[in-house]
């Protein structure tokens, strides 16, 4: 079934009807939607699935920094589409996204609780991190909320944090392993390889004619991995192709405009525009300037030499049913939940 996005309570209320079922949700931004995101929305599935509940999600767009504290605001590892079809993905039945605005910024927590969640959601089991704040000035805290679901006949679940090899999973912290080039340790975070979506647009044709063909990725997201080139999965017109991207200003042709460049294996079609994704597996270096197209050719056979080693041993270890759980995880995070899709 499709997610149902409503855009405030009363539409909420109005798109449901007065007979609508009760729901168990959270509440959150949930930028990245990485594995401490995925334990709170598919707890609520869960509990949905097996109380008659709907199973839904509050979040906010945009993000409330940019409304309260805009030098504050940190970039964003997806846009609200890629969050709502993750939602999806996971099989929540309705998402409630909220403008950020001043008007909700002073929103006390009593009355969000009371009118929102109480009210118009008719709220069963809400599902919180140990750390949830709301409301005003942040007022709200999980002890006030756990205080008002008593009065108003819901319950609290306090989800504790998921922690990975001794660090918390956060978006703050997948923001630092991408700024550092880290896409494996931010992989690791998130579930599933880091992912880049947006449009194919037209580069200068200087790759093709001198170095290897490429397709040029405009991104939507706001957060991109560390300039350097990559070892990585592209997604065009619906198929998979192991590929090698480079992330820079292309110094050896003196670039001056930050790119997102893929070479795609065994990928010969000529394509200018449409739809693309970009999942990072592996850092392969940092970009460089070289001393010109002969010398970079060389270094890009190298490194897709060094890609094409790294698919084969995954897949014959796949195939051999030895890939790693935690890698085994990630390719089936990543065809679940193929951001942006």
């Amino acid at each position: 079934m499709p997610l149902h996005v409503l855009h405030s309570p009363a539409e909420w209320s109005r798109h449901f009807g007065p007979g609508r079922r009760r729901t168990a949700l959270t509440v959150g931004i949930f930028d990245g939607l990485h594995r401490g995101h995925q334990a709170l929305l598919l707890g609520v599935v869960e509990r949905a699935r097996r109380l008659g509940l709907m199973a839904a999600a509050i979040t906010f767009d945009p993000h409330p920094l940019q409304i309260l504290h805009p030098e504050k605001a940190p970039k964003l590892l997806a846009t609200l589409a890629q969050r709502l079809a993750g939602f999806e993905q996971l099989g929540l039945d309705a998402a409630l996204v909220m403008k950020f605005d001043c008007a909700l910024s002073h929103v006390s927590p009593e009355d969000f609780v009371r009118h929102v969640l109480a009210e118009h959601l008719r709220v069963r089991v809400v599902r919180v991190g140990e750390n949830f704040r709301f409301g005003h000035r942040h007022a709200g805290d999980v002890k006030l909320l756990q205080k008002l679901a008593e009065e108003l006949d819901f319950e609290v679940e306090v989800v504790p944090p998921v922690v990975v090899r001794g660090a918390e999973v956060s978006s703050t912290a997948i923001r630092h392993a991408l700024r550092e080039g880290r896409v494996t340790d931010a992989a690791r975070l998130l579930g599933r390889p880091f992912t880049l979506s947006g449009k194919i647009h037209p580069g200068t044709g200087q790759g093709r004619r001198l170095v290897v063909p490429t397709l040029n990725l405009a991104p939507q997201q706001e957060v991109l991995p560390k300039a350097g080139v990559y070892i990585t999965e592209s997604v065009v017109r619906g198929r998979r192709h192991p590929s090698v991207t480079n992330i820079g200003h292309r110094p050896t042709f003196d670039g001056r405009h930050l790119t997102v460049e893929s070479h795609l294996f065994e990928f010969s079609a000529e394509v200018t525009s449409g739809a693309m994704e970009v999942h990072f597996w592996k850092r392969l270096r940092d970009e460089k300037k070289f001393k010109g197209s002969d010398a970079l050719r060389a270094q890009i056979q190298r490194d897709l030499a060094r890609a094409r080693a790294f698919f084969r041993k995954q897949a014959a270890a796949e195939s051999a049913g030895l890939l790693a759980d935690e890698n085994k995880r990630r390719l089936r995070a990543t065809r679940r939940l193929r951001t942006g899709r």
